[in-house]
């Protein structure tokens, strides 16, 4: 995929963007990476580094293609016997992959949706997975394990329209902060089966994430031209935090 991305930005250049309306990002200059208006990837290192997503995307999609396989054995654990919640949270990390990679390649107003929307479907899927396993009391059927996919889809539908309407700012860590206090009560339910490791370590990547954000989008120590970008760390650090969370669920210690 990195030489897929490589190609195409060889290829193509930045007229393929000519007549889209440019986000909001992109006219007040919001990351510290130089905006080529030239080149097919306007923003290289911000675009090339959402290839994280994509790898993890791939390892728990394969990990949930595993599990429907050997559905029915014994001695599988809560999330093996739902492959599809894998599946779901592997498919949102590509979406997530190639979203964000379309808003930095295109810094367009579009391409800013699609990216808010494929952060909040990654967002919505480890919050379901953990809801399934803080309410580990009720049992799902096949039947209720479609309706639980159907609804989850349907949600993620429906926050296209709602990250609309409501600040990232709040939106976004409204649904982390979920997350992390379903991690919290997991780990009391089940502490002999949690590592409190994977727990802590998805909490602190994800608060420093954060602030690297915040410095790259105040300047602070910014270099437009230098490979090494904090966006493209934050990238990194989130695309570990939301796999550290998965791993939580899945793995013992």
């Amino acid at each position: 995929m990195v030489g897929v991305f490589f190609v195409l930005n060889a290829t193509l250049d930045g007229t393929v963007w000519a007549g889209m309306t440019p986000s909001q990002s992109a006219l007040t200059g919001e990351y510290c990476e130089f905006d080529d208006v030239s080149r097919f990837f306007r923003q290289e290192m911000n675009t090339y580094s959402n290839l994280v997503y994509f790898f993890f995307g791939l390892l728990v999609w394969q990990l949930g293609r595993d599990d429907q396989r050997r559905r029915g054995q014994a001695g599988l654990n809560r999330l093996q016997q739902f492959p599809a919640l894998s599946l779901g949270v592997g498919a949102c990390f590509v979406y997530l992959s190639f979203g964000s990679a379309f808003f930095h390649a295109s810094l367009t107003w579009v391409g800013q949706r699609v990216d808010m929307n494929g952060t909040y479907g990654l967002s919505l899927s480890l919050l379901a997975l953990a809801g399934y396993h803080v309410f580990h009391k009720i049992g799902l059927s096949a039947r209720g394990e479609r309706v639980w996919v159907g609804v989850f889809v349907g949600v993620l539908l429906l926050f296209y329209e709602v990250h609309l309407r409501v600040p990232s700012r709040i939106l976004l860590p409204l649904l982390i902060l979920l997350t992390w206090a379903a991690v919290g009560v997991n780990y009391a339910q089940f502490r002999r089966e949690r590592s409190a490791w994977l727990g802590l370590a998805s909490l602190v990547l994800i608060v420093v994430a954060l602030y690297i954000r915040a410095l790259d989008v105040q300047k602070v120590g910014c270099d437009p031209h230098s490979p090494f970008q904090g966006h493209s760390l934050w990238h990194l650090l989130t695309g570990l935090s939301s796999f550290c969370t998965y791993a939580f669920f899945r793995f013992k210690p």
